[in-house]
């Protein structure tokens, strides 16, 4: 099943080519870095979609965190975010 994950954007990576922009974005404390190719007016604490690694929107916080407890209720959240250190 392919669906994006909602995140908290709280780091741009510098980087002068807009379309390699990168940022660190937390999943509820689970941090990886992301493209922000497609969202080049994400800022700092904005709430983005993730999907396979590029951030593809910005959606305000009550969605993202309403999103993502049901994610959290369905138990998605495992299969998505397993214990790893490649954060």
């Amino acid at each position: 099943m392919c669906l994006s994950i909602p995140g908290r954007l709280i780091e741009i990576l510098p980087n002068e080519d807009e379309m390699l922009r990168t940022g660190k974005v937390s999943f509820d404390g689970v941090v990886k870095v992301v493209s922000l190719a497609l969202v080049p007016e994400a800022t700092i604490d904005n709430y983005v979609l993730v999907h396979v690694g590029a951030a593809i929107s910005i959606i305000d916080e009550i969605e993202a965190k309403r999103a993502f407890d049901l994610l959290k209720q369905m138990d998605e959240l495992d299969e998505l975010f397993p214990s790893s250190t490649d954060l």
